[in-house]
């Protein structure tokens, strides 16, 4: 009886400090779904402002309720063929106990399972950026249910669930470089291939209407993502999370110094919009590699990571694909950047004993990375590209070119971001053209 005495006692109990700190860092990380809604409507024109923050507001409504019912399953659930997981008892979550533990930590499942549907709900929301302008609200919303269900939730499985084969292989990735931000920048790019460019690309001006908003949005990824990393150690009980916590504090403000010097040099300004897109390729590029590296390596993360995605976002123009928001350039380039460089900085000290090529432990572990990134982003690549060519031409992704000129608020929302009406003139009978007929007075006078 004695070994059984030691494996009760051994055995995790609940802790309601890291439950309560689990429940905090979900709700931080569906906080960056309405920031990530400020953030990409303020890039976009005016009458695309609306359908921006509702493609954000629908990920967390359709991805939700996919997780309860299948997905948490599909991406946690005893592993099938290092592919994909399953398990009958969670779907629906019926059959999960309240105070349950996630298997071998302090917290409940359902902590564990809520905490994991944040990531899910933004993934896909991340993609939407690249298609802002042109695409049906319906055949976007289609989309989404079928990427979570194909591309997100396997993929998911790959990199975090036991058995899945990148886990097993040894892939290192904390939060979500390959598994987030590789899979949706690698998706978006598979898309605007199939979907094609905005009316006016490279013709008309598309600068950002709301500067403001981008930062508003920019802050709050910023404060959310907090969660995202620090929370993805699902504890705090031995100092990796609050690694994880200054690393990408270090390396978001390194990033964004990289990014405004580069523009200083390449364009002649510090622009806010470069700041914000500064931060975020930051935030991005450390996801992977916050747990394995030092401080000192987050800022050399934070760096390369600036200066390669402020590199990155012009290439649309010189290939000619419709990245409207730098999806590509920020998401996938930060992804492939933060995820690799832990082959060269992880320094053993961290979430694992695993030592980088700077560190003495040889290429090892970057070989290791390659197989993780380029295996997520040819199949997110290809399978996306597949979807959008099905959704294209069963129900038509796009919409016309005369409501895509209009405005797609408008022809998708009946609705305008901005009401105008109020403001300005007056009308016969006010007190306005008075007013106005006074002043032209006084001044003549």
């Amino acid at each position: 009886m004695a070994p059984a005495i030691m494996i009760a006692a051994d055995a995790p109990k609940l802790s309601s400090a890291n439950t309560g700190f689990m429940l905090i860092c979900s709700a931080l990380v569906l906080i960056m779904t309405p920031g990530l809604a400020f953030f990409y409507g303020g890039m976009v024109r005016v009458k695309s402002t609306l359908n921006m923050l509702m493609m954000s507001f629908i990920s967390i409504g359709i991805v939700t309720i996919l997780w309860v019912l299948y997905g948490f399953s599909m991406a946690f659930g005893t592993d099938s063929g290092h592919i994909v997981g399953w398990n009958s008892d969670w779907l629906g979550m019926s059959n999960v106990g309240l105070t349950q533990l996630w298997d071998g930590y302090t917290i409940p499942i359902f902590v564990f399972m809520v905490f994991q549907m944040m990531f899910a709900i933004i993934t896909p929301a991340l993609i939407s950026g690249a298609l802002a302008d042109r695409v049906k609200f319906t055949a976007w919303s289609l989309f989404v249910a079928l990427w979570a269900t194909v591309v997100y939730f396997p993929v998911a499985h790959w990199v975090w669930g036991t058995g899945g084969w990148a886990f097993d292989l040894g892939v290192i990735d904390f939060a979500g470089g390959t598994a987030v931000h590789i899979n949706a920048g690698a998706a978006a790019l598979g898309v605007i291939l199939v979907i094609g460019k905005r009316v006016g690309f490279k013709k008309d001006p598309m600068r950002p209407h709301s500067l403001p908003l981008v930062m508003l949005g920019a802050g709050l990824l910023w404060f959310g993502w907090f969660g995202f990393n620090a929370g993805s150690w699902l504890g705090n009980d031995d100092g990796v999370g609050a690694l994880m916590f200054v690393n990408t504090q270090v390396a978001t403000a390194a990033a964004m110094l990289a990014w405004l010097a580069y523009e200083k040099i390449r364009h002649g300004a510090f622009t806010t919009l470069g700041a914000a897109s500064g931060a975020v390729a930051g935030l991005v590029a450390i996801t992977p590699s916050g747990g394995a590296v030092s401080p000192l390596g987050a800022i050399a993360v934070g760096v390369i990571a600036g200066v390669l995605c402020a590199m990155a976002v012009g290439l649309k123009y010189r290939f000619g694909y419709d990245d409207s928001l730098d999806v590509v350039g920020v998401h996938l380039v930060g992804g492939v950047v933060g995820s690799l460089l832990i082959g060269l900085f992880a320094s053993g000290h961290g979430q694992s004993d695993v030592e980088g090529l700077f560190y003495g432990g040889g290429m090892t572990q970057f070989w290791k990375q390659c197989a993780g990134v380029f295996a997520v982003l040819a199949y997110s690549l290809v399978a996306s590209a597949i979807l959008a060519f099905l959704i294209d031409k069963t129900i038509g992704m796009r919409v016309t070119e005369d409501e895509e000129v209009a405005g797609i608020d408008q022809a998708e929302h009946a609705e305008t971001a901005y009401d105008f009406s109020g403001a300005g003139g007056g009308v016969v009978g006010s007190a306005g053209p008075a007013v106005a007929a006074t002043e032209t007075k006084k001044v003549d006078a």
